[in-house]
């Protein structure tokens, strides 16, 4: 009965315009900047490897900025090259760290657009760290014949082959988002506000997962702003239940493991408790909406408005 009253309820048309407000805030900015250095990397790597200046084919934009749940102020943007076939048995048949050795490989061919660019080869990845703060980081890979998976070098620990399925994942966010109202990627966005605000060891890609499953039975999964309140309540509370001594949890779409950075579950009860403080200001008669603004933004930070 509370949920009809509310939605009748004018005064509480407030909490709607706050968290319309704070999703917006979350968006990210420099988009153009992204999708310009992204094509450039693009296109060198197929001018020399596929033999095409074209400034999309062949990559992929992957990682949180991939399943479109990066907030304004992130800074890694994950791209993965597919290469030719022939260079994995090139470098698979090489003597010693042939996954080293493509890196490398990589890198130089990078370098010779972005010369002036901190490069640098890393365990997986081609770091290109730009002075605006923005850090590229490119993972060299090849298609498998499922046509969905890729395979990736592990240069760490003397050199390996890793696989990854980031077009399940990204297909099985953008599914879910779709059927529940595109709150999955708001939810997603929100969290990582409170990740970064309270410092939880969590990583981005379990804040989706984790969102990702609560929001499969949620049943307000599909409401409006006016119940983002709730919705940020319940979360915390779903995630404050998670068992302290699960050690991994697996990713949307290609059921890959997730593993766990630390215990969040004490965070997100701490949050739970604040967000209903912050529902009960609401609610009061008459409502006390700027002590409820200043709850929410306890949990996530100044990007919440005030």
């Amino acid at each position: 009965m509370r949920r009809k009253v509310r939605d009748t309820n004018r005064k509480q048309m407030g909490v709607a315009d706050w968290f319309r407000e704070f999703c917006c805030n979350l968006q990210v900015e420099d988009g153009g900047v992204i999708s310009a250095r992204y094509k450039g990397i693009t296109r060198r790597l197929n001018s020399d490897f596929w033999s095409t200046s074209s400034d999309t084919a062949h990559s992929l934009y992957v990682g949180s900025y991939g399943r479109n749940t990066a907030i304004n102020g992130f800074s890694d943007v994950d791209v993965l090259m597919c290469l030719p076939p022939s260079m994995y048995s090139q470098y698979n048949s090489r003597l010693g760290n042939g996954q080293s050795a493509l890196l490398q490989t990589v890198k130089a061919s990078i370098e010779r657009s972005y010369s002036r660019t901190s490069l640098k080869a890393d365990g997986q990845v081609i770091c290109i760290t730009f002075t605006d703060g923005y850090v590229f980081e490119v993972v060299p890979a090849f298609l498998n014949d499922d046509n969905t998976s890729y395979t990736f070098p592990n240069a760490s620990n003397g050199g390996s082959w890793k696989t990854t399925n980031p077009r399940a994942e990204i297909g099985a966010i953008r599914s879910r988002n779709a059927s529940c109202n595109n709150n999955l990627v708001r939810l997603c966005r929100m969290m990582r506000a409170w990740k970064n605000c309270w410092s939880v060891p969590i990583g981005g890609l379990l804040v989706d997962t984790l969102a990702y499953q609560f929001m499969e039975y949620y049943q307000h999964r599909d409401r409006s702003f006016l119940y983002f309140d709730y919705l940020c309540r319940d979360f915390f509370d779903w995630m404050a239940k998670q068992s302290s001594e699960q050690v991994y949890w697996r990713a949307p779409g290609s059921g890959a493991y997730v593993y766990g950075k630390g215990l969040f579950q004490y965070k997100a009860r701490q949050c739970c408790n604040i967000a209903m403080t912050a529902i009960a200001h609401e609610s009061a008669s008459p409502s006390r909406e700027w002590s409820a603004k200043q709850s929410w933004r306890r949990i996530f930070g100044t990007a919440f408005p005030n």
